[in-house]
């Protein structure tokens, strides 16, 4: 980073963003909600869009001066219609969790039944899990996964909902490494007069590659993040059929929250189109490739993964067989360069503060263009951590081979020194 204005004003802040961009230059991140933004992204959201207010929606604004917000976000909103083949997207949820509070506000009054995959599981926080305002403020249901296989129990699902009568039903997840069956959970919805909601924060890049299936069609609402495997700014998104834009509209704003952050919405129109070029579609593609390899090397090396590997971007590992916590493992794996977070593992016996397992996938280390080889490198230095977690000189020589990978592979929006 070179800013001498920032470096006057707060030369500390400035050194600390100094520090973080060579962090994020010189590991190998493989947390998969995490990602590189282009430098056009990143120009957009750091713009002068910052200084205007925008309370309200194209056309309907409660401020003046608006023809070149208006005129950004309707690009924003066409862009993404057209990526997804979605009638109506609401491009102003501040992140995903505001983007499905927003949705239950537009279809649930407190204490309204809803239900989602639990988080043990591998869904997210706010489907209804307890801790959530989602299960605080509403009757949540979770349903989970099979013991035998850990993949998403449909007999459950439909079972659960004849049962409960949801108003909702949240299909989506957080570390889950299988495709999602968007027609089941539609099926299923269908049958109980529920409106089905797909979560695709994680896997939205993959969507409009052509590397997942999509919801559009299945699910009535789509909610989801624009960073992740979509490479946008930390914002979010909704998307829906016609007959809910109102609700949907009327739920973000006035419902939730005040005028939008137009840096994002800037920079989520620049996603959308980088997302519509070939290039991009190759990228999702090979997240895919490289996850599966990913999957491979670990599995050949003797890790145990969830469901026995992996359909997306991400990957799941059981390391009650190596005698590792997963929070040991990861500090040990950060410690060489090796970004990851600890995980819960279905029907974990740890705590999840201290749980058996580690998520990591392939979004970042894709986008500086690593392939299948690096993989398989990067396969057999994790299961030699994780085998020597104290092992402070195995650690500091991979870490040193893991920054001469990074070095041939420059991280996108970071300047190469």
């Amino acid at each position: 980073m070179n800013d001498p204005q920032l470096n006057e004003a707060d030369p500390e802040i400035h050194a600390h963003i100094v520090k973080e961009e060579e962090r994020q230059r010189s590991t190998l991140r493989l947390i998969p909600s995490e990602n590189y933004a282009s430098q056009a992204v990143l120009d957009a959201c750091g713009s002068v869009l910052n200084n205007k207010y925008s309370e309200g929606y194209a056309g309907r604004r409660y401020y003046e001066g608006q023809e070149n917000i208006d005129a950004i976000e309707n690009l924003a909103k066409d862009r993404l219609k057209a990526l997804f083949g979605a009638d109506h997207v609401n491009v102003q949820p501040y992140s995903g969790s505001p983007a499905n509070l927003a949705v239950y506000l537009a279809f649930c009054k407190p204490g309204d039944t809803i239900m989602g995959l639990g988080l043990p599981s591998g869904g997210h926080l706010t489907h209804g899990w307890k801790v959530s305002i989602t299960g605080k403020f509403f009757n949540a249901v979770q349903y989970g996964v099979r013991e035998d296989d850990h993949r998403i129990d449909f007999d459950e699902v439909a079972s659960m909902a004849r049962e409960h009568q949801p108003r909702i039903i949240f299909c989506g997840t957080t570390a889950y490494p299988r495709t999602i069956d968007f027609a089941r959970f539609a099926e299923i919805a269908r049958s109980v007069d529920a409106v089905l909601v797909a979560d695709i924060a994680h896997i939205s890049g993959l969507i409009a590659g052509g590397a997942h299936p999509s919801p559009v069609g299945f699910a009535e609402v789509i909610s989801s993040t624009t960073h992740k495997t979509l490479r946008g700014p930390r914002g979010g998104m909704i998307l829906c059929d016609e007959k809910h834009a109102k609700a949907i509209d009327r739920a973000v704003f006035p419902g939730l929250q005040g005028g939008p952050h137009n840096g994002t919405t800037a920079a989520i129109a620049v996603a959308a189109k980088l997302a519509s070029t070939d290039e991009f579609k190759a990228y999702a593609h090979q997240i895919v490739e490289n996850a599966k390899a990913l999957a491979e090397g670990l599995l050949s090396r003797g890790l145990q993964l969830v469901t026995g590997g992996t359909d997306n971007h991400l990957l799941i590992s059981d390391l009650s067989t190596k005698g590792v916590p997963g929070k040991v493992a990861a500090q040990a794996l950060d410690r060489a360069g090796i970004v990851t977070n600890y995980n819960s593992v279905p029907f974990d016996k740890r705590k999840p503060f201290d749980p058996s397992g580690l998520r990591f996938g392939t979004p970042a280390v894709t986008s500086r263009g690593m392939g299948t080889d690096e993989m398989d490198s990067l396969a057999g230095w994790m299961i030699e951590i994780i085998e020597n977690v104290e092992d402070e000189a195995t650690v500091s020589r991979i870490r040193g081979e893991v920054g001469d990978l990074c070095a041939q592979f420059p991280a996108p929006g970071l300047l190469v020194e």
